[in-house]
């Protein structure tokens, strides 16, 4: 009878808010391909047929799951100079997208943004409004900023090294593919030795200053279109 009870219990505590969190750490634990309403059923100590009395389908699941993640970003909030809002969400959203490195090949699936997601784009328009970009300019600025944080994490996951010494050993195997493939690629060899290579170097680092120049480049637009009109 008190198994009966507990599970029992555990169904009537059964929300789409408890399903799509367990699905987020199934997913931060082994990808997307992890999910499954099998799994999620196991994991929540359920039947896999009653996660549809939450959720309809595989693809809600996943576009609430997404959602979650997008809620992670920190908003730009009204009053706060622009600038300083784009850094810190675009910071935040780069955080959330190591946390959670199977989110961006999500995003370019997913067609229903879901009610966090609206709001983060809002948000963001909000913001470069009221800082007197035009529509157009907001427009551009949004997807600028979004092209960068994105493709420097998908670029990120992809150089992510254990430390200094992995990054090290990392530089050496380039160094020996060219020497033994008989290239001569002075530049290359260059950017390996005279910077990849000192102490303190991070790849990491060239967020911020990517950031800045975009920063200041549609600072200087907005400006140049406000002059012009």
């Amino acid at each position: 009878m008190a198994k009966k009870k507990e599970v029992s219990v555990a169904r009537e505590r059964l929300s789409p808010e408890r399903v799509l969190r367990a699905a987020l750490a199934l997913a931060d634990e082994g990808g997307v391909e992890a999910l499954s309403m099998r799994k999620l059923g196991q994991v929540l100590g359920v039947e896999a047929m009653s996660l549809y009395k939450h959720l309809p389908n595989k693809d809600a699941i996943l576009d609430g799951v997404l959602d979650l993640v997008v809620a992670e970003i920190d908003l730009p909030v009204p009053g706060q100079d622009w600038k300083e809002a784009m850094r810190r969400r675009a910071r935040s959203a780069r955080e959330v997208f190591i946390r959670h490195p199977w989110a961006m090949a999500l995003m370019e699936s997913r067609t229903q943004p879901g009610l966090a997601s609206l709001r983060y784009y809002d948000a963001v328009i909000g913001c470069l409004r009221r800082a007197g970009f035009s529509i157009v300019m907001a427009a551009h600025a949004f997807a600028v900023l979004d092209s960068f944080i994105y493709g420097f994490a998908l670029q990120e996951q992809k150089m992510s090294f254990e430390g200094a010494a992995e990054l090290g050993d990392v530089a050496v195997d380039l160094q020996a593919q060219m020497q033994s493939a008989g290239h001569d690629l002075p530049y290359l060899g260059e950017l390996i030795v005279e910077h990849a290579l000192k102490p303190g170097y991070a790849f990491a680092n060239e967020f911020e200053f990517g950031l800045e120049l975009i920063l200041d480049g549609l600072e200087r637009a907005r400006d140049a279109e406000g002059q012009a009109a």
